[in-house]
């Protein structure tokens, strides 16, 4: 996998502990060599690999190779333990040549690096007072014999040694400082001196200034970052570098992937402290760590050149964050733009050529072509339509080097590259010739302004007649009168045709609507003449030919729906809704017979109520809902109820009296709707409920609500590949490794079955990005999910959609059957083979009719007829 993708960070860790646990030392060795050539190394990593290079160094060539690992890992961050066990490994040397003076360096400087920890500096300082003592011990004369003077200088020189490492740690805020003052107390034979009294009860003070923003820490959940900035900002406003610069390290230590913080760490050094070793260190660590950020690469290059580095290492960083993996094109575009400003300040403009004018220009170049070659492909976008880098070169040109042909070379170059369109773009040409040009290349960039450009034309054509008013002979001024008003006769032309096919789609649409209006009003009329009255009987004659009579009226068949054995359709109609997916029909709820008198009561109970547009604020429409929902109206209260008073909830029924599985619910209160919103996609009886606005479509026929955004997210990752049955608590576990997980989102369908799809918010864009690199192709249940910046592709909508309730994400309604396919399909069974519905009423001639095509009852067995009634109905002819 490393010899694919040698940034998968997890990938090192697992190598590394799968060669430590089979004992593979060279190869171990080698595979934390690599990791620590591309990460930082945390301080549990680079203490295992301290540990296993100690058990195996016993000789002093091998000692210095320990040492040289100590030196790399106090680099990547300041911890107390790696800083404690280097100070103590070096004591192992103490036999050496300068072995002393070598402990007493490197606990000088970690206490430098350390020693204002509140926590753990304590360990540090006791650690070198014991060192210090055990010289002590060495340097006493044996007992009953009187130390020379030589002896008695060096039990002196010891004795202040650690009397001032005492006073010096308890002028220091430090957790336990009231022990260690009790300790030197024991310990010093003369009373402690006034002024360290002083230093102390100070120091106590400011400890405990700051107890409650440790114990903030202590309390705290990874990755801590609020307490953090509060901690650092307490710091800064005391003003101590030192305690600044720490609590910034220990910050960084726990949050070493979020940019922003080692932005505003490096900008304190660059303004503050200034210390060059310092600054370019802090810089190093925080490109390694957040290579993704441009930003911190742009104050890298600017931070080598305002201390000067050598011009070589300048350039060689460069090309490293070109290697970086910025997840934009237009990040390329600002990197390129710092390294060509760097390099324009090297030239020396007032000789007409030198080498780093020549390295300039050649730079330029490699940019252009870098940007339309490697950005493009990679991201379908060039990151620089405007041609910034390419506008900074021509003005480098005219302005610095007096190379006018160059920059209308240039320009030229820019204008073909879709840029000729746009007034701005002219203009900018054209102030540039007006400083650096002459008149007449003036004129001709505006003749050709004037002839291109589609966004603002009335402006550049003003521009135009400007120059000629000031500057121009009566035949200039004539051409361009002549040129303008051509050019916006053309324009104004354009416009009116546009704006009448504009009006003309709008009137057809319009006729469209109409047109679909009437037809539903004529289908509806249609559908409610036909249907059959409750009630209705065939009348009959006391005459022979009541039984057979052609005058009767044949009893209209009663429609019938699979699966009920007698149905009968209630006359009420249901209010008209409105709701997000456009306007709602009258609504006839079916009732088996048995129902039909409880159906009808109550039904007839309830008053109809119209819907009221203008309550459209205070109500939401809820869709979605399982269509076995027992009590819609009571499950729905109870879940609204907590978002504020609920004036009335509408459940919609279809003409089974079967719940639609939509309704809308209406609050006392606007805010309580829009309150409600917020339980959009929250799981009800295995389904994922809709909550939308209530608006008419009909009025707002553009109007869409879409939940989650569709654009770039830098701080979402999109997840694909996922099994069915992971669950967002086993993705949570999986994510949050990598930052904080501010929220989970898995993608199921309108049933709320998973789709192996999930959105995953982090706090910020650098955990997201740092996700990515450790996450992407990883295995979760024996899947290989894969791992994005989370960049919906653009929703193709139709333009017009038809007017009705239709879901944004399903096909509409009418356009498919029961199984799918299109009502307007034609049978391919011939009639005479097809199965006959129940005979319900007689024709004229005595044959039996059948019922609509749409029932789907068994046909009844035709009543078998005697001799006699054959004989009968012959008579009857």
């Amino acid at each position: 996998k490393l010899s694919i993708n040698a940034f998968d960070y997890n990938c090192h860790l697992d190598l590394i502990k799968l060669l430590r646990q089979e004992g593979e030392l060279v190869k171990l060795r080698r595979a934390r060599q690599k990791m620590s050539e591309l990460f930082p190394l945390t301080e549990e990593i680079w203490l295992d690999w301290l540990k296993d290079e100690i058990k195996m160094a016993s000789e002093s060539s091998e000692r210095e190779k320990v040492y040289e690992l100590f030196e790399r890992a106090v680099k990547d961050y300041i911890c107390p333990e790696i800083w404690l066990e280097y100070a103590q490994y070096s004591i192992g040397g103490i036999g050496q040549e300068g072995g002393i003076e070598k402990v007493r360096s490197i606990f000088e400087r970690a206490l430098t690096a350390v020693g204002l920890h509140v926590t753990k500096g304590t360990a540090l300082w006791e650690a070198y007072r014991e060192f210090e003592n055990a010289i002590l011990e060495t340097a006493q004369p044996a007992p009953g014999s009187v130390p020379s003077p030589e002896q008695q200088q060096m039990l002196c020189s010891q004795l202040e040694k650690i009397h001032m490492l005492f006073r010096r740690q308890l002028g220091i805020p430090l957790l336990d400082m009231e022990a260690s003052y009790a300790e030197y107390e024991e310990w010093s034979e003369d009373p402690i001196p006034e002024t360290i009294i002083k230093n102390y009860k100070k120091a106590l003070q400011q400890l405990e200034k700051c107890k409650p923003y440790e114990e903030a820490l202590l309390g705290a959940e990874t990755p801590k970052l609020a307490e953090y900035q509060a901690y650092i900002d307490f710091e800064m406003k005391a003003g101590d570098p030192a305690r600044i610069q720490l609590i910034y390290e220990r910050a960084l230590a726990e949050n070493c992937l979020v940019p922003d913080l080692w932005a505003r760490y490096n900008q304190y050094l660059d303004r503050q402290l200034k210390v060059k070793e310092l600054v370019l260190s802090a810089h190093d660590r925080a490109v390694r760590n957040c290579p993704w950020t441009v930003g911190l690469w742009i104050r890298y290059l600017l931070a080598m050149e305002r201390h000067r580095v050598d011009h070589g290492i300048i350039s060689e960083m460069f090309e490293k964050a070109l290697n970086a993996g910025f997840i934009q094109a237009t990040d390329y575009v600002e990197i390129w733009q710092a390294y060509l400003d760097y390099l324009r300040r090297r030239v020396d403009f007032t000789q007409d050529s030198s080498k780093e004018l020549e390295e300039l220009r050649s730079a330029f170049a490699r940019a252009v072509e870098y940007l339309k070659q490697e950005v493009e492909e990679r991201f379908s976008e060039s990151g620089d339509p405007s041609c910034t880098i390419m506008q900074n070169w021509a003005r480098v040109e005219a302005r610095l080097c007096n190379n006018m042909q160059k920059a209308r070379e240039l320009w030229d170059n820019i204008m073909t590259k879709g840029n000729a369109k746009y007034a701005n773009m002219w203009l900018e040409y054209y102030n540039l010739e007006r400083a650096h040009g002459d008149t007449q290349h003036c004129r001709k960039a505006l003749h050709r302004a004037v002839q291109c450009t589609s966004d603002y034309p009335e402006h550049v054509c003003e521009v135009l007649l400007t120059l000629e008013r000031i500057e121009g002979t009566l035949e200039d001024w004539d051409a361009a009168v002549q040129k303008t008003e051509n050019r916006l006769a053309r324009v104004n032309e354009q416009r009116a045709k546009a704006a009448e096919k504009e009006a003309a789609l709008a009137k057809q649409e319009e006729e469209k609507a109409e047109q679909r209006k009437q037809a539903r009003a004529e289908k509806k009329a249609s559908k409610k003449a036909k249907k059959p009255k409750i009630g209705d009987k065939r009348k009959a004659d006391d005459d022979d030919e009541g039984e057979w009579g052609q005058e009767e009226e044949a009893e209209q068949p009663i429609k019938r729906h699979k699966g009920d054995d007698d149905g009968i359709l209630l006359e009420e109609d249901m209010e008209v809704e409105t709701g997000l997916f456009g306007r709602s029909g009258p609504e006839k709820p079916y009732r088996p017979a048995n129902q039909k008198e409880k159906a009808s009561t109550s039904r007839k109970d309830i008053p109809k109520v119209l819907h009221d547009s203008s309550k459209d604020s205070v109500t939401v429409f809820v869709s979605n809902l399982s269509y076995n929902m027992a009590d819609p109206e009571a499950k729905l209260k109870e879940l609204f109820e907590s978002c504020g008073e609920v004036a009335e909830i509408r459940p919609v029924f279809s003409n089974k009296g079967t719940f639609r599985g939509y309704c809308y619910v209406e609050f006392k209160e606007e805010k309580s709707a829009l309150q409600a919103l917020g339980l959009d996609r929250k799981v009800v009886e295995g389904r994922p409920m809709f909550v939308s606005p209530c608006v008419d479509k009909n009025k707002n026929p553009d109007f869409k609500v879409f939940r989650y955004s569709t654009t770039l997210e830098k701080h979402k990752l999109f997840i694909s590949g996922l099994p069915f049955s992971c669950t967002k608590e086993e993705l949570e576990d999986v994510c949050k490794a990598h930052g904080n997980v501010k929220d989970i989102r898995l993608v199921t369908n309108r049933a709320g079955k998973p789709k192996g799809l999930a959105y995953v918010e982090y706090e910020n864009e650098a955990q997201a990005s740092q996700a990515v690199l450790k996450m992407d192709g990883l295995t979760v249940k024996e899947h290989v999910i894969k791992v994005a910046i989370s960049n919906p592709p653009l929703r193709k909508l139709p333009d017009k959609p038809e007017a009705g309730r239709a879901s944004q994400f399903a096909v509409p309604r009418q356009v498919y059957g029961a199984r799918g396919k299109g009502r307007t399909q034609l049978s391919m069974m011939p009639r005479a083979l097809q199965r006959q519905s129940n005979p319900v009423a007689k024709a004229e001639n005595g044959m039996v009719q059948n019922s609509p095509a749409s029932s789907s009852e068994p046909p009844e067995e035709p009543k078998k007829m005697s001799n006699a009634d054959f004989a009968k109905m012959l008579l009857k002819k």
